[in-house]
């Protein structure tokens, strides 16, 4: 493609006298079209490459929930369960809307989980609960180390989102707010949609008696002012979860501008 822009170069760009001043500027304007030309085509390959990737590995993350006994539409209401509690906490629209695009990745690493640990009915040894620990750092392993700030984000949720507050959670034992604010954001939605959602195991818990339970656990397994967060705006978040719910968008809604209405924006 590259090379069509320049096929004329001895006609188009050809040396000028000094005496061709309107020449010289004409030929200068031709230059700098065909180069704005050039990155804009750039720019735009690297959008769908990016688009194609994203796609790709949020196919990835819907296989691993299919695994797990879930229609897939966990992680669409991850997405913009996570996006709309970042805004409830002040944060930049631009980094909401990169978070609601990164959450849906946050179990991607269970895909390496066996399904006699996966979907065992009941609780799991101190060995099978090993087992199902490692998907946190199988998750941001497979999501790399990237300089796209989409996957840079994707891999630090996939790691950080089952840490605790008190420093007793996995992998690494972070504490606080040495926890990435993207974990605990999405720990507390986490939290909360798994809950509310039937599993293999049990049915799903009444929202009035999840919310309690995530007051309860602020402060130990959850960042209280991300908990209170959530709380203080609890009726907006069920509202749209059963907005979701009720609509079932795919999953490509998560990358769709479009889909910012669905969240009260």
């Amino acid at each position: 493609m590259l090379a069509s822009h320049f096929a004329d170069a001895d006609s188009a760009y050809a040396p000028l006298g000094p005496a061709d001043p309107a020449m010289a500027q004409a030929q200068l304007e031709r230059v700098t079209a065909d180069l704005g030309r050039m990155y804009r085509e750039r720019n735009e390959a690297l959008r769908a490459l990016a688009r194609a990737h994203h796609e790709a590995l949020l196919r990835l993350s819907i296989a691993a929930e299919y695994r797990d006994d879930d229609t897939g539409v966990h992680i669409v209401r991850m997405g913009f369960l996570a996006e709309a509690l970042a805004l409830a906490l002040g944060q930049q629209r631009s980094w909401a809307r990169l978070l609601r695009m990164a959450a849906p990745m946050h179990d991607i690493g269970k895909i390496g989980i066996p399904d006699n640990v996966l979907k065992k009915p009941g609780p799991l040894t101190p060995e099978e609960r090993a087992v199902m620990n490692r998907h946190a750092q199988m998750g941001a392993e497979i999501l790399g180390t990237s300089d796209v700030p989409l996957f840079r984000l994707a891999s630090e949720v996939a790691l950080s989102h089952h840490e605790r507050f008190d420093g007793g959670g996995y992998p690494q034992g972070l504490a606080g707010t040495d926890i990435p604010l993207s974990g605990r954001i999405v720990s507390v939605v986490d939290y909360f949609d798994a809950l509310t959602m039937d599993r293999c195991y049990r049915p799903a818990i009444a929202d009035d008696t999840a919310l309690e339970m995530l007051r309860r656990e602020r402060g130990r397994l959850f960042d209280p002012v991300v908990a209170d967060a959530f709380l203080n705006n609890a009726a907006h978040m069920v509202a749209l979860r059963d907005r979701i719910n009720e609509h079932r968008p795919q999953f490509s809604a998560l990358l769709d501008d479009e889909a910012l209405p669905l969240i009260g924006a």
